[in-house]
């Protein structure tokens, strides 16, 4: 009776008129209603308090012409599940908090999770461990502010492990059969059933698994519970919340310099997302290293700033100050003098000077060495989470459910010997065709998009130069601030813009055409949509950074006979201290940028997203609703949450690697930005996303193979910077074959590196308006003066410094690649110790399943040897009383 007037009270509640005090008052009546419950509303268990929820299914009503169908379906996907073991209960919409969701609760028996554990080859403790951890390193009290509890960091003792199996339970170190699989182990498990369980045929096709219901709506959300709330430890009899310990220890940002809790990031969430933060905080250690070398080299160029002789001679007005440069654009530009490009020149020097090649080479040595210890600790990880006779094929070479469902053919597999769903290729080729097309379109689109901002910073160069020499106002400051400089910051704001819109549209097509290609497997998958995204983004964020760094001011011409950009404009020049400059400025916003950007948006969308479906639902407070209704209103981390992570740290990678030479100060601006970004995962992570599924996984996949391309590639290209983009080839080689001051070498390097222009030369479509007496003008080349024969031709010194490029490229590429080889073959991929381990592992497994069924073999014959001895005894009875008889 009290049960209906409840019901019956809850629905008048909610189909009352929602006005604001009547709207506190359902609050207070369903709070009261709450406390009527002797079970808390954040218990992870069925209204028993003893079966604990694995997992949560949750459906609103559907008024649609299709809802008999989904209704049908769930119908028959719920009876389905029954039939495979597991247990289902349903919450009544009525006492949800918005009065429309449903909630399908589910928990897996015993009986379930011992026989999937087996199926899935789930490695479980056998004996606690006699192989001591790791030693601790000579100086680890100097790290004694970083380390965590170690009840924090070692959550549990370490096992000597085998992979399951029902038929031997007496094996395994069972002391509590709810407590004995972690609730990372239960859901992946009910997973596995969900995505496999059938829900009828339609169109004379078997339907099945979670994902194509949730595709459809019949579903709306399906997720695991988290353990508790964050901010406090659960009640009894719930279990440890670990969420609450996460957090406390890791997913705070005033605990950024804190050691990261790994094999409790494992426990909850599973080796795929643990291993992720085990990667990016390795990364982060590495960059420390590269951070300070680059900050020494920094600093360098500020101490020499003042004293490098080419500034002294740029900013001397007797020297730079003398020197008329030709006008940098047609017509609207004048003449100006060198030493107005003082401040330039000094700010180059900063990034330009002789620790560049040093740092170059330092780079292409830390990259190596950052890939060869990572191998290492990617094989140490393997050993101590039971990873290593993981196979991919276990979990990542599963058949996609959405490909099962779409093949109509079937084929032998050759290895198992089985039927198994087979897609013709030409149903492929279709699909393949449009896919590179799309990456191929899109590329273009990229490039063309940096076309019209070279096109842009043409066309208001002009406007910015004869601005600024008009407004009195601006003089004061153009020492610093040249149109050169303008030009370039508005140029690389607006570039940046264009990449953060173009790879926002970018990521749903590469989505959806990734889906329509029905990879077979979700390894397929993942490899495909890598390829897609890597190749269009690569191209997206460094495109103009190659622009500036291989193309920019190589390709001008001469004063007279300048090439044009569609016969319009006049192709970009660099600075007379070299396009490096540029280049620093276009990677520094870029980068920078897109950190910032990224780290706000993963910080602030989730909140205003979980805000604001809490408001839908009436309240804002986790108090007052129950466990799975909380984590309901949470964002879901979804498929490929940590696919764009890993994507967004290797394009971070790129820009530390790929350019280093001409902004030593990268890996400085890394390191600050994985330092929050470790910190804003496991914030979002822990307090505002649904739990994602467990996986496993024993490497961080193909995005290692692309790392160590871009290692390789990386060589090459801060090889070109040093060579073609900055002017350190250049002063090398004035200063051992052009110079003739012994004291002062450098001396006259300025006025060696610009040729001279006869005025009388400009055809008359490019003369400056604004005539001058002057008679020659200076630029930026090695060609051949007025008076000589061969006259802007390009001079002897021209092809001495292009050998010199020449060779120090082929010298640096050699040297590097000698020294990377060489350490790649000194490191080994597994340490010593590590395969120590691992044997003396694999021994004890060996002679524990040994001694276990040996004696297992004697409590089984422990009968029969007496039964068999009577027998003996009564046979040798008969015979000796027959022989008595004869």
């Amino acid at each position: 009776m009290s049960e209906s007037l409840s019901s019956r009270e809850t629905s008048f509640l909610i189909n009352e008129e929602q006005t604001p005090a009547k709207r506190f008052n359902l609050f207070l009546r369903r709070r009261l209603m709450f406390q009527k419950s002797k079970q808390s509303k954040d218990s992870i268990f069925f209204r028993d308090g003893i079966r604990q929820i694995d997992f949560v299914l949750s459906y609103v009503d559907d008024i649609k012409k299709d809802a008999d169908i989904k209704a049908e379906r769930r119908k028959e996907f719920e009876q389905n599940l029954r039939k495979s073991g597991l247990e289902l209960e349903i919450e009544d919409k009525r006492d949800s908090e918005d009065g429309r969701t449903y909630f399908v609760k589910i928990h897996a028996p015993w009986e379930v999770l011992a026989t999937y554990a087996e199926v899935l080859g789930i490695k479980m403790p056998i004996r606690e461990s006699d192989i001591p951890r790791p030693e601790h390193m000579p100086f680890n009290c100097m790290l004694t502010p970083v380390k965590l509890p170690e009840s924090v960091k070692y959550p549990r003792p370490e096992y000597f492990t085998v992979q399951f199996n029902r038929h031997r339970q007496e094996l395994f170190l069972i002391e509590d059969k709810a407590t004995f699989f972690k609730s990372s182990s239960r859901n992946r498990i009910v997973y596995y059933i969900l995505s496999r369980c059938p829900f009828g045929i339609e169109d004379g096709k078997k339907k099945f698994g979670i994902e194509r219901l949730l595709n459809s709506n019949t579903y709306s959300s399906a997720y695991p519970l988290h353990d508790g709330q964050y901010w406090k430890p659960s009640e009894p009899p719930n279990p440890v919340n670990e969420r609450h310990i996460l957090h406390k220890n890791w997913a705070r940002f005033s605990y950024f310099y804190k050691e990261q809790p790994l094999d409790l990031i494992r426990d909850y969430y599973g080796e795929k997302i643990a291993i992720y933060f085990v990667f990016l905080g390795f990364y982060t250690e590495m960059l420390f290293i590269a951070a300070l070398v680059g900050l020494a080299c920094f600093i360098y160029g500020l101490l020499s700033m003042d004293s490098h002789p080419s500034s002294m001679e740029i900013c001397d007005p007797n020297i730079g100050g003398q020197m008329i440069m030709c006008p940098l654009c047609d017509r609207v530009c004048e003449y100006w003098r060198l030493n107005t490009t003082c401040w330039a020149s000094k700010f180059a020097h900063l990034f330009d000077n002789e620790s560049t090649v040093f740092f170059a080479i330092f780079m292409g040595i830390w990259v190596t060495l950052f890939l060869e210890f990572w191998k290492q600790r990617q094989a140490r990880l393997g050993y101590e989470w039971d990873l290593v006779d993981f196979e991919e094929e276990q979990q990542q070479h599963q058949l996609r459910p959405e490909f099962e469902a779409m093949c109509k053919h079937r084929k032998m597999n050759a290895i198992t010997k089985e039927m198994e769903p087979h897609m013709p290729l030409l149903r492929h080729i279709p699909w393949y065709f449009l896919s590179g097309a799309t990456v191929t379109l899109w590329m273009a689109l990229v490039v063309t998009s940096m076309v019209a901002v070279i096109v842009y910073r043409l066309s208001v160069f002009a406007a910015f130069a004869s601005f600024m020499e008009s407004e009195a106002s601006l003089q004061e400051v153009r020492q610093f601030f040249t149109p050169q400089l303008a030009t370039s910051l508005t140029g690389s704001c607006l570039n940046f813009i264009v990449i953060l819109i173009l790879n926002f549209f970018y990521e749903k097509i590469s989505a959806w055409i990734t889906k329509m290609e029905l990879p077979r497997t979700y390894q397929e998958y993942e490899s495909s949509l890598t390829l897609k995204m890597f190749l269009f983004q690569f191209v997206n964020f460094y495109s103009s950074c190659f622009y500036v760094a291989f193309f920019k001011g190589k390709f001008v011409g001469y004063p007279g006979k300048y090439t044009y950009l569609f016969n319009v404009w006049r192709s970009e020049e660099c600075d007379p201290g070299g396009c490096l400059v540029e280049l620093t400025t276009q990677l520094t916003i870029i980068m920078i940028g897109k950190q910032i950007f990224t780290n706000i948006k993963e910080a602030i969308y989730p909140l205003v997203f979980n805000w604001w479906r809490r408001r839908k639902a009436r309240t804002n407070s986790e108090k007052l609703y129950s466990r799975w209704e909380q984590d309901h209103d949470l964002q879901s981390f979804g498929q490929l949450g940590l696919f764009y992570e890993y994507l967004e740290t290797v394009i971070q990678f790129g820009f530390v690697t790929l350019f280093v030479a001409s902004f030593p100060l990268a890996p400085l601006f890394a390191l600050m930005n994985n330092i929050v970004e470790i910190r804003v995962d496991a914030w979002k992570l822990t307090t505002q996303y649904r739990r994602p599924v467990a996986a496993k996984a024993h490497s961080i996949g193909v995005w290692q193979d692309i790392l160590a391309g871009m290692a390789v590639l990386s060589v090459a290209t801060n090889a070109f910077i040093v060579a073609f983009t900055s002017d350190i080839i250049p002063r090398l080689v004035y200063y051992y074959a052009y110079s003739t001051n012994t004291t002062e070498p450098l001396s006259g390097y300025v006025n060696n590196s610009l040729s001279v222009f006869l005025i009388a030369d400009f055809p008359n479509h490019t003369v400056p308006l604004d005539e001058r007496d002057y008679t020659t003008c200076r630029y930026r080349d090695y060609r051949n003066p007025p008076g000589d024969e061969n006259k802007y031709l390009h001079n002897m010194q021209f092809w001495h410094v292009l050998a010199a490029k020449m060779t120090f490229i082929i010298i640096m590429e050699h040297i590097v690649f000698l020294v990377k080889f060489l350490l790649a073959w000194m490191i080994p991929d597994v340490p010593k110790d590590v395969v120590d381990r691992i044997k003396r592992e694999k021994l004890m497994t060996v002679r524990i399943l040994h001694d276990f069924e040996l004696n297992k073999l004697k409590e089984k014959l422990g009968l029969n040897p007496n039964e068999f001895a009577k027998h003996v005894m009564i046979e040798e009875n008969k015979m000796q009383l027959a022989k008595s008889t004869i």
